[in-house]
């Protein structure tokens, strides 16, 4: 999975030669004194370094150049501590290809009333330094997050944290490769759509491979790699007693190991960080991969069934995001509804492929049969889900346009017993009720394939929307 501190974001100050060297010494020492707190900070997952501050148009243009050609800066934070004559930036600001975020800050919290003195003002004047550079970038049109406040201030520090993490996915999302093994399922629309476009719009590919290019992954895996992979299997999660060595079901625990470590070689000679499947393309397989694609959802990869891109892409993209976060983020899909006045909720599910990531109780291992897709009895890990705060994203093709979903919802605790429904589970109740959360989800186009995501808030998506400028429907 990636790791966060690999990645760089920029704090890039602005001034001008007006004020004399000495008033640019202190502004360059007070940012890197804003640095240093950012660095030694808990709260912010990457690397915030420090640029020394610029002056004019050709050291703004420089370093903003500098910036797009740093492969591992993924996103540049601007505050004008004094005046910057924002014509200075119009260039700059026209070649930027990173994110940005402004944060609009000053170095002293209070007004020294007893001692404040026109050489502080000078110095001091972030409070209108930071509305000339607003300006150009409003009329520039610049896409940007901005945060208000002082720079010790924990609300400030989480803004810019969520906007760094954010930042980080974008540029995962740019390069992104998604591999499909076989094609969509047939007829189906939602899980379809222009993969062109959306490279395009976001940079991840989307390539199909034979099912029988997998396969001949699957067939290389040796019976050493297979018995200490189920020798894992067995240290991690409840077995089901026929699937204990020399019982009647061994031997598809077996298989469903050949197929993990089989889609696992793919991906990462590949270099894919997600892919799908569907079950109407198995040829070749003698399972459809459960728990197989369950372990890789929990390792950090992008899954969606059925075809589903778009989904599996989003899962890859969230996960990049909550990296090192309490909770999990899972491909969902809403499976049936509990109408019940007094108690409304949905049962989320799916065939087989729940992230485990999104329980923190037993994970039992079991194989069942599937009823659909006429291979053999698949091995799938069953669980429920965690109670807690959550929400559904979906990325849709609009045609022209995609537009991002998110359905805040409660998630809630499985109090019932599933004996005839051997999957993986979680219960919520979306917002802003069950009635009015579903159809406002139906009107706006929402998929029945979600990203679930326990860990995260509306703030990362709205960072994430207004990074690709994307049309971001919120239903809360």
């Amino acid at each position: 999975m990636i790791k966060l501190a690999d990645f760089e974001v920029w704090f890039i100050t602005g001034s001008q030669h007006l004020y004399g060297e000495e008033t640019l010494r202190q502004v360059d020492e007070h940012s890197e004194e804003i640095v240093r707190f950012f660095q030694a900070s808990e709260n912010i997952a990457v690397n915030v370094i420090f640029k020394p501050v610029v002056k004019t148009p050709e050291e703004i243009s420089g370093m903003l150049n500098a910036a797009n050609a740093q492969e591992n800066c993924v996103g540049i934070i601007t505050w004008m501590h004094t005046f910057s004559p924002a014509k200075m930036w119009i260039n700059g600001l026209n070649a930027l290809q990173k994110p940005l975020l402004h944060l609009h800050t000053q170095f002293n919290r209070d007004i020294p009333f007893a001692d404040i003195d026109m050489d502080f003002m000078n110095l001091n004047q972030s409070a209108h330094g930071d509305r000339e550079f607003g300006h150009i970038l409003t009329k520039m049109n610049i896409k940007r997050k901005t945060v208000v406040g002082h720079w010790q201030d924990p609300e400030v520090l989480e803004s810019i944290n969520v906007w760094s993490r954010v930042a980080v996915a974008a540029n995962e999302m740019k390069t992104l490769k998604v591999a499909r093994f076989g094609d969509n399922m047939r007829e189906v629309a939602v899980t379809d759509g222009d993969k062109v476009a959306a490279q395009m719009k976001f940079g991840f590919s989307v390539n199909t491979h034979p099912v029988g290019d997998l396969v001949a992954y699957i067939n290389k895996v040796t019976n050493t790699e297979i018995k200490t992979l189920i020798e894992e299997y067995k240290s991690v999660y409840k077995m089901m007693p026929s699937l204990e060595e020399g019982a009647e079901k061994y031997e598809s625990l077996v298989e469903a190991a050949r197929i993990e470590l089989g889609m696992k070689a793919f991906l990462e000679e590949g270099d894919f960080g997600a892919y799908t499947n569907t079950f109407e393309d198995l040829h070749g397989m003698r399972q459809l991969p459960g728990i197989g694609s369950q372990r890789m959802m929990a390792a950090g990869y992008g899954y969606g069934g059925e075809g589903d891109w778009k989904t599996s892409a989003m899962v890859r993209i969230l996960k990049t995001m909550a990296t090192g976060m309490k909770g999990g983020n899972s491909f969902m899909e809403d499976y049936t509804y509990h109408f019940n006045p007094e108690n409304p909720m949905v049962l989320g599910s799916h065939m087989l492929e729940i992230c485990p990531s999104i329980s923190s109780s037993e994970v039992a291992c079991e194989v069942h049969p599937l009823g659909i897709g006429g291979k053999e009895d698949p091995v799938r890990l069953v669980f429920n889900g965690d109670a807690g705060r959550a929400m559904n994203v979906s990325l849709v093709d609009m045609g022209d346009r995609f537009r991002l979903i998110v359905n805040l919802v409660q998630g809630l605790e499985v109090t019932e017993e599933f004996p005839k429904l051997p999957t993986a589970r979680v219960m919520w109740r979306p917002e802003p009720s069950m009635k009015e959360g579903l159809k406002q989800w139906l009107e706006a186009g929402g998929a029945h394939h979600t990203v679930y995501s326990q860990n995260l808030s509306l703030e990362y998506m709205e960072d994430f929307a207004r990074m690709f400028d994307l049309e971001l429907v919120v239903i809360s």
